[in-house]
């Protein structure tokens, strides 16, 4: 097997999954139809909401998947690891991210969900023995300090307040979750996984069901089709797309590229809706790629590169 830098298909699944997640801060605006004061319109879902009818699409889109090909389900043993990381990657972070970009600016909101690759990077230091190179922290610095231009450069300036923590607390539980699902993975394919806790993070999430029930009437056609859309896409297949790059990569690693998702938002709000990316933001974005570079390149010992390029389920087990 050829090393995982170089393999066509975890390359094009990272790409693939930051695309559709970049789309996705947008999706979520269009399903709550914020008004000028920023609260959710009459003729859009809340934040609860969305986060529910988004991962209950997600869960019937795998579940269809699952019938069709008759995926066995897992092992009771492994229930306990399923559900916490259901809870933290899917429930409490999209809940979190969905009510604290209500009040959060876009750019704090930004700097502070890059947080996540940090507390990734120390979490697979500690928990799964990942080994990362003085460079790869540099590199680690290196991309944050390029989103953090980004934020600032995109206007609005970085206003913090109270709701900024669960800004935090997203960027700290989807850091969990990918430490949780790394172990999962070395049992389990992407995909199986990936259907697990997305169907075990819906459920705590049915608490916003009698809501929903309440909203469906009045919402826009718009606002339903942007949260299947985000259901479909940026939860069922790019969550799938980035479990398979996550079985066959260091955790630490793989979560620095999400830094490039703030430059690829600014592409597509560039090309889709004709905004012009400010200088700075510009600079940010080249200096966050810079920081990714320097992780893929010089970020791990060159032995663990080639142990896990051997054998990525073993790897992912230590």
């Amino acid at each position: 097997m050829t090393e995982w830098k170089r393999e066509p298909k975890t390359w094009a699944a990272i790409a693939i999954t930051l695309v559709l997640w970049a789309s996705a801060f947008a999706g979520i605006k269009a399903g709550m139809r914020l008004t000028a004061d920023g609260l959710p319109g009459p003729d859009g879902f809340g934040p609860g909401q969305v986060a529910l009818l988004r991962f209950g699409v997600a869960s019937l889109v795998l579940a269809g998947y699952a019938v069709l090909t008759r995926m066995s389900l897992p092992a009771g043993k492994d229930l306990p690891r399923i559900f916490i990381s259901g809870f933290l990657g899917i429930s409490i972070y999209h809940v979190a991210l969905n009510f604290g970009e209500l009040r959060v600016s876009a750019g704090a909101a930004s700097l502070l969900i890059a947080a996540g690759p940090v507390f990734t990077a120390i979490m697979s230091v500690v928990f799964l023995r990942e080994h990362i190179t003085l460079a790869g922290w540099v590199g680690i610095g290196t991309a944050f300090a390029g989103v953090a231009l980004i934020a600032v450069g995109e206007g609005g300036g970085l206003h913090f307040e109270a709701a900024s923590l669960l800004i935090l607390l997203a960027a700290l539980t989807t850091s969990a979750y990918f430490i949780v699902s790394k172990r999962g993975l070395a049992m389990y394919s992407a995909l199986q996984w990936t259907a697990y806790t997305i169907w075990a993070g819906t459920l705590p999430m049915l608490i916003f069901a009698p809501g929903l029930i309440r909203q469906w009437p009045g919402a826009a056609p718009s606002a339903i089709l942007s949260v299947v859309y985000l259901g479909v896409f940026p939860a069922a297949i790019a969550y799938v797309l980035w479990s398979y790059a996550l079985s066959r990569m260091p955790a630490s690693s793989l979560t620095v590229f999400l830094n490039v998702s703030s430059v690829i938002a600014v592409l597509i709000a560039w090309i889709w809706l004709g905004e012009v990316p400010a200088l700075l933001t510009i600079i940010g974005g080249a200096i966050a790629i810079a920081g990714v570079v320097i992780v893929q390149t010089k970020g791990q010992p060159k032995a663990v590169v080639g142990e896990i390029a051997a054998n990525p389920v073993e790897a992912s087990e230590a």
